[in-house]
C-alpha cells in the first residue's frame, strides 16, 4: 500500500507543479520525471514502490482501452485516409531507423578514431 501512496504523491506533486508554476507539460509526466529522479538520487527505495509497479504493469491493457474505444470515434476517418495514414506511418518508422543506424554509426567511427589517436 506504501507503493501506490508513494506513486499518487509523486503525481499529485506534479499537479501541484504544473499548477503553480503554470508548466506546460502534463502533471503526470513531472510526477513520473520527479519519481524517476528520487529513484536515482535513492531517496524512494525501490523495494518501497516495486508491487506497486508490477500490479500496474499487470494492468496497463487497462489504461489503453479507452484510448481504443476513443480511436472508434474516427474509424470513418481512418478509413478514408488509410493510404495516407499508412505511408506515413510507414515512412516515419523507416526514417527513424535509418537516422538511428546513421547516428550510431557516426558515432561508432568517432569513438574508434578517437581510440587510435590515444
Amino acid at each position: 500500500m506504501l507503493g501506490f501512496s508513494i506513486v499518487t504523491g509523486f503525481y499529485l506533486l506534479g499537479l501541484l507543479l504544473q499548477t503553480a508554476l503554470h508548466i506546460p507539460i502534463p502533471a503526470n509526466v513531472i510526477g513520473l520525471i520527479l519519481f524517476t529522479l528520487s529513484l536515482f538520487l535513492k531517496l524512494v527505495k525501490l523495494e518501497w514502490v516495486e508491487d506497486a509497479g508490477q500490479f500496474l504493469i499487470n494492468h496497463m491493457l487497462l489504461f489503453f482501452t479507452p484510448f481504443v474505444v476513443g480511436t472508434l470515434v474516427f474509424f470513418h476517418y481512418i478509413g478514408e485516409n488509410s493510404v495516407q495514414l499508412l505511408v506515413s506511418l510507414f515512412a516515419s518508422t523507416f526514417g527513424v531507423l535509418i537516422l538511428t543506424g546513421w547516428s550510431v554509426k557516426l558515432f561508432k567511427g568517432k569513438e574508434s578514431s578517437r581510440h587510435e589517436s590515444s
